[in-house]
């Protein structure tokens, strides 16, 4: 297909603005990145790509190199310290050649970089803080206006300061709860294909992710995840690491053990999380993109899965609709078709493990996982999980091509540098 060549400025260098430059200049559109970071990198430890993601990934050509970096994840799996189980879900229950792939921030970072045909267009150390919507133009910090763009995408993350400039804000608020972050040598950890979490009511949480290795660095890993209120961070601080890591000994000795080269609470990153609700997407030449656009709670982990499939959606609009309105309203619904359903399940489950609400906690403890045994329940709850859920009833249909590159992957295991196996992934 030939669409219409145009001149488009990207503002961020997450996932989303990442993945849009390379689709966008594939399809021969000038493409040009404004990131505020002086030097341009991951920011977090790890996340958990769902087949949603991944199907995005493997249309980019870059799946035999994601599952080469990124670890296998099977099952879910969640419990209490006194050994209740409170979530089991396998992939299995949903297509037996699928798989989420825990992978860290990192890698996949390296392989988008690596995919842009177009690095010089990259203008870092520039924060971007107007967007003027029909001409095209932005303002960065130091005043200067850059353009005109023919569209102008903000993919400036949850905490966007150019979503509001849509003027279509319905919900923009903080969520109470974040996290602490790093990431650890896998080493003989025991559930090398599941994401581990435990649970002490609503009020901690723990988790343990595999996510495999990055480029220049072999090294298995493991993403650590401790859930904390934002407004006790300076306190977690004052307390003391070792107060802490003794805390975790008591409630999982397991992830204790994985914590052994923690020496400084400088090791654990800290992140917030936002919910936002926009009532339409654009206005003018101004469209948003990735958690701009739809920032939810990081229960469900779809945050990477959804900018991915944002950046395609907004892509084959573009190469559908020559009109731009056309095209970014029927980017617009499309997505929203998908992600409204998530903003629901994420701002319902949020409470039920981030909370001080320990009778909701109660009830999660002895239902959640019978629910998903009732008919239907499992399927739904699969679908969610996976990113394959589209409204209340519908099914995201995924690519036969990816999941047959994902059968030939499970099938040789060890053989992500096979060219067979990569010619029947796609290359």
């Amino acid at each position: 297909m030939h669409p219409q060549r145009r001149t488009i400025a990207i503002v961020g260098y997450g996932t989303a603005g990442q993945a849009l430059a390379v689709l966008l200049s594939r399809d021969h559109h000038d493409v040009h990145v404004f990131e505020r970071a002086a030097a341009p990198g991951p920011v977090g430890a790890g996340f958990l790509l769902q087949p949603s993601g991944l199907d995005v990934l493997w249309q980019m050509d870059l799946l035999p190199d994601v599952l080469a970096h990124g670890a296998a994840v099977r099952r879910l799996y969640g419990d209490t310290p006194c050994g209740r189980t409170v979530m089991e879900m396998g992939y299995a229950g949903l297509d037996a050649r699928l798989h989420g792939v825990g992978m860290q921030r990192g890698a996949l970072f390296t392989l988008l970089a690596q995919a842009w045909a177009h690095p010089g267009n990259l203008q870092a150390d520039t924060t971007i803080v107007e967007v003027d919507a029909v001409q095209g133009r932005v303002r960065d910090a130091r005043g200067q206006w850059h353009g005109p763009y023919d569209l102008v995408i903000a993919a400036d993350g949850s905490a966007s300061t150019l979503r509001t400039q849509v003027q279509a804000t319905q919900l923009d608020r903080e969520y109470p709860w974040g996290a602490l972050w790093c990431l650890l040598p896998r080493g003989d950890w025991a559930y090398p294909d599941e994401l581990r979490q435990r649970y002490v009511a609503a009020r901690k949480m723990i988790g343990l992710l595999p996510v495999g290795t990055r480029p220049g660095d072999a090294q298995p890993r493991l993403s650590f995840f401790w859930s904390l209120p934002r407004d006790q961070f300076a306190q977690w601080e004052r307390d003391g690491l070792q107060r802490w890591l003794d805390e975790i000994a008591a409630l999982w000795p397991e992830a204790h053990a994985r914590l052994d080269g923690v020496r400084d609470s400088a090791q654990l990153a800290r992140a917030g999380y936002r919910d936002a609700v926009m009532a339409r997407w654009s206005r003018e030449r101004l469209v948003l993109a990735g958690d701009a656009a739809h920032a939810m709670s990081p229960q469900l982990g779809q945050g990477v899965n959804m900018a991915l499939m944002d950046a395609l959606a907004l892509r084959d609009a573009l190469r559908a609709h020559a009109d731009r309105d056309a095209a970014l309203q029927a980017y617009a619904a499309q997505r929203r078709a998908h992600v409204a359903v998530y903003h629901f399940w994420s701002r319902w489950l949020t409470p039920l493990f981030q909370s001080e609400r320990d009778t909701l906690a109660r009830a999660r403890d002895v239902m959640f996982k019978p629910m998903g045994r009732m008919p239907g329940g499992n399927g739904h709850m699969l679908r969610v999980l996976s990113g394959t859920q589209r409204g209340w009833m519908g099914k995201l249909a995924l690519n036969p091509g990816f999941i047959a590159a994902m059968h030939a992957h499970a099938a040789q295991p060890a053989s992500a540098d096979n060219p067979a196996w990569r010619a029947s992934a796609g290359e």
